[in-house]
């Protein structure tokens, strides 16, 4: 079976082992874009074997590695002895966590040359545990987010962790902020802003690593979710 599936125009994932965080076990997700000129866009990539490399060799060639943000960085040293010709991008905070890695960029508040006709950017800053790139792919209209939306199955959890859980809203009806990443927010004006301009985007759809995918609708998903925030 493909590892590799199609979500929307130009956009597929792929899901890979878990990871554990604290005794937490955490899916992991990756995405790939196909970029206008043939090349690849992979974020926030997980374990590599042979038979999901044979998966992306197929599609094209990989231009550029991105971490999205400081707390995803696990799989980018072996991707990046994969494919030693593309480029690794560092979310803010991470080449100080990662000095064992040799960033080809950081990403930053516009987008790169590699990538600004086919994605666009925000980075939701004033958090204390992390500032999050959050990326926008046109053709599919995906919004991508990585830690500030989860959610998890009840089943996926036990004994006091099964608590924590569902106190963090890790484990709510439906998709939340977790209140780890709510409360961290020191500076909210700094983060409404980001989150005005992900606002803006006409998205249908929302991509997140650790929680299933939104189609449809992604722009009241998003209004949804994050009203604590906008009140």
């Amino acid at each position: 079976m493909s590892r590799l599936q199609l979500f929307g125009e130009g956009i597929w994932l792929a899901d890979g082992p878990a990871t554990a965080v604290a005794g937490f076990r955490y899916p992991t997700r990756m995405a790939v874009v196909g970029l206008g000129d043939g090349g690849l866009f992979v974020w926030s990539p997980v374990a590599l074997d042979d038979g999901l490399r044979a998966e992306v060799d197929a599609l094209g060639e990989v231009r550029c590695l991105i971490a999205p943000n400081s707390l995803h960085h696990l799989f980018l040293g072996e991707w990046k002895h994969a494919y030693p010709s593309a480029r690794l991008f560092a979310p803010p905070g991470l080449r100080a966590r990662r000095r064992d890695l040799v960033f080809d960029g950081d990403i930053g508040d516009a987008p790169d040359r590699i990538w600004e006709s086919d994605l666009d950017q925000v980075i939701v800053r004033g958090n204390l545990i992390t500032s999050e790139v959050v990326f926008f792919h046109r053709a599919s209209r995906t919004a991508i987010f990585t830690d500030l939306i989860q959610h998890f199955e009840r089943s996926s959890f036990s004994g006091w962790r099964a608590i924590v859980a569902r106190l963090d809203l890790m484990t709510a009806p439906q998709a939340e902020v977790p209140r780890k990443f709510r409360v961290p927010f020191t500076d909210r004006q700094a983060a409404r802003k980001a989150l005005r301009r992900i606002l803006a985007w006409p998205v249908e759809n929302v991509v997140m690593a650790h929680a299933p995918p939104i189609t449809g609708d992604g722009s009241a998903f998003l209004r949804r979710t994050f009203a604590w925030l906008l009140a």
